[in-house]
């Protein structure tokens, strides 16, 4: 599994923290020093970390299961997005709609009205409608698209979420806390990192975000894999034993 090295993480600027005064004390393990008024993260702590993150995501997804990405902030929607579907997973990247998570019923009722206008699109249904009606379900769509995109195929809660900056997707946060659902994020030193995989960390700038991001999807690049390379290897074994039964019996 790819480890990142202490100098890629400071060429990334992943150590520089908020300001002294927007701190959250609960950061204060995670701290190295302050300079210049800013607070400088540890960032022997943040490698430990993203490796405790990345073997756990590997696992997740080499068990089959799937980790919901949610970035809203204009840093991170581009290189979430791209990393998430590298890998198959779903994604967020626009306003977090409350219940989420927690009313998952409804937003699944929601994805599927956006299946059945892209049905009536494919089967021609769309064509047989009024002007004003196919407008009308044109831009209902795309609403719905911008929203919820990132997770048409996601058929039942993710088993675990991903967050970049855990204060900003705070709604998100709660509702995965609520349900039990493992919680992995990116957490800077004004944000509380209570939570099951916190990764110390420069959660403002795209290059920071970037390389973890990437670090955290190789792993999960790995899981897909083996999970692949075990279930081919399963496949050949019950071929085997089936063809040595065969002979057997002959």
């Amino acid at each position: 599994m790819p480890k990142l090295t202490f100098q890629e993480l400071l060429d990334a600027g992943v150590h520089f923290g908020h300001l002294k005064r927007k701190w959250n004390p609960e950061m204060a393990p995670y701290i190295f020093m302050e300079r210049n008024g800013i607070h400088i993260i540890d960032l022997h702590k943040s490698m430990v970390k993203i490796d405790r993150a990345a073997a756990a995501m590997k696992q997740i997804a080499k068990s089959g299961r799937k980790i919901l990405f949610v970035a809203t902030k204009k840093q991170a929607k581009e290189i979430v997005t791209e990393q998430a579907k590298s890998v198959d997973m779903p994604y967020i990247t626009e306003r977090w709609s409350g219940g989420m998570l927690t009313n998952f019923s409804t937003i699944r009722k929601a994805i599927k009205k956006m299946a059945t206008i892209k049905e009536m699109e494919d089967t021609g249904t769309f064509a047989k409608l009024s002007k004003r009606e196919r407008l009308q379900l044109t831009r209902e769509k795309g609403k719905l698209e911008k929203r919820l995109g990132g997770i048409f195929d996601m058929t039942k809660q993710p088993s675990a979420i991903f967050v970049v900056d855990v204060t900003k997707e705070n709604i998100a946060v709660a509702e995965a806390k609520k349900l039990s659902i493992p919680i992995f994020g990116l957490v800077d030193t004004n944000s509380s990192p209570t939570i099951d995989f916190p990764i110390p960390a420069n959660d403002d700038a795209s290059e920071s975000i970037s390389l973890i991001v990437r670090n955290l999807t190789a792993a999960i690049k790995e899981g897909l894999q083996e999970r692949k390379m075990e279930k081919e290897a399963s496949r050949i074994e019950k071929k085997g034993k089936g063809a040595a039964r065969k002979q057997a019996k002959n």
